[in-house]
């Protein structure tokens, strides 16, 4: 369970949240009809976003939450839920990305991006940062929909975090990270086969190592029960049904836009887009005067693909919290996790931005998509989780 999960989950949904739950639904459906009038994709994203709030919200689906289990109760229920997530999207994701074309005529390169050691770097300080905010990419989209108050102010510093690193684009010590950095996609270099098969039996070494790992303690279900309409309304789901529809949920993010899932863009938009209107230039800053980045910054944040979707998961999230009778904010946080939900939230944002994206841009979506800069994310992103779990004493936080 993700820190701002709080309130314990009720057999049943709380009648009286219904209305909230009916109105964000309905808020969904507006959007959906309102943003396809100005692009179809729009549309379509909005709604997927919606699906991805609702699988996430659910189960819990929360990465940060997964991997301080395993460190510290070495549960690894979640994080093997992710390897089942992650290995469904390397088989679903390989035959569009070798046609090299998605279902709507797009190109599709999935989610490539430099591999380097500013990603190393980057995914550290992610790491650092998801056990200290408390949530990580998606994590902290879901429980803001769910009524967090805490994580509002993660998003807040994730997004000013996000937003600085750019200003910090060509700075020397990250020019001197980056410099041999290249693009690595693992499928163009050995063939969609050999790749599949081989991130295939990666992730099957990662599951057995995980099971050693949890050996003889005590472990969350992957599935747990059967399902009934009840449990779909009111939750929790089973982890692996959510890690089945997060997975197919980003193949159709790639059919309908010719790149994979992403997160933290849609951030660091935002915060550019409201440092503007405080009278911030982009021709100030070298990485805003790229042709995608200036581009994006003209269009605004209804024509982002990335934004539309993180929307589309924070309502859909706020459904899910309704339909479960969990959507109980509070402004009675400890100032000690305030600091750590700031510090965390820039750490998330800076990390993200120097990692080419986060714990679904660039791992989930990355390893998926064969590009060998996911694998290095993960590969650093844990012991910078480690290392977040050992400073969560210090504000107030639990192991």
């Amino acid at each position: 369970m993700t820190d701002a999960a709080q309130p314990a989950r009720r057999p049943l949904p709380l009648p009286s949240q219904w209305p909230l739950a009916i109105g964000a639904l309905l808020a969904v459906s507006w959007g959906v009809g309102a943003l396809a009038a100005q692009g179809w994709q729009f549309g379509i994203l909005f709604a997927i976003g919606g699906l991805l709030g609702a699988a996430l919200y659910q189960a819990d689906f929360g990465f940060s939450s997964a991997y301080r289990n395993a460190i510290v109760r070495r549960d690894v229920a979640g994080v093997r839920a992710q390897v089942l997530m992650v290995a469904l999207a390397v088989v679903i994701f390989a035959p569009t990305l070798a046609g090299g074309v998605s279902a709507t005529g797009l190109r599709a390169a999935g989610a490539l991006a430099p591999a380097g050691w500013e990603v190393a770097a980057g995914s550290f300080l992610f790491g650092i940062g998801m056990q200290l905010a408390g949530g990580c990419g998606s994590g902290t989209l879901f429980t803001v929909g769910g009524g967090s108050t805490r994580m509002v102010v993660t998003l807040v510093f994730f997004c000013l975090g996000a937003f600085l690193a750019t200003l910090a684009w060509d700075w020397p010590l990250w020019a001197w990270l980056r410099a041999d950095s290249r693009t690595v996609s693992l499928g163009a270099t050995y063939g969609w086969g050999v790749t599949t098969v081989g991130q295939l039996a990666l992730l099957g070494a990662i599951w057995l190592g995980l099971g050693r790992w949890g050996r003889y303690r005590e472990q969350k279900p992957l599935w747990g029960g059967g399902l009934t309409w009840r449990r779909l309304l009111a939750g929790p789901w089973p982890l692996m049904l959510s890690a089945v529809l997060l997975a197919l949920l980003n193949w159709l993010v790639l059919e309908v836009t010719g790149h994979a899932w992403s997160i933290t863009w849609g951030f660091t938009l935002w915060a550019a887009e409201a440092a503007q209107l405080f009278g911030w230039d982009p021709q100030s800053s070298v990485f805003w005067t790229y042709p995608y980045q200036a581009k994006a910054l003209a269009r605004g944040v209804l024509q982002d693909d990335t934004s539309i979707t993180n929307f589309g998961i924070i309502l859909g999230a706020l459904i899910a919290a309704g339909f479960a009778g969990r959507f109980e904010p509070t402004l009675r946080v400890p100032a000690k996790t305030l600091l750590a939900a700031v510090i965390g939230g820039l750490l998330l944002g800076i990390g993200a931005r120097m990692a080419y994206g986060c714990n679904i841009g660039a791992f989930f979506s990355g390893v998926a998509s064969g590009s060998l800069h996911g694998w290095i994310w993960i590969l650093f992103a844990v012991p910078g989780n480690w290392l977040g779990v050992q400073l969560r004493p210090a504000f107030g936080l639990d192991k």
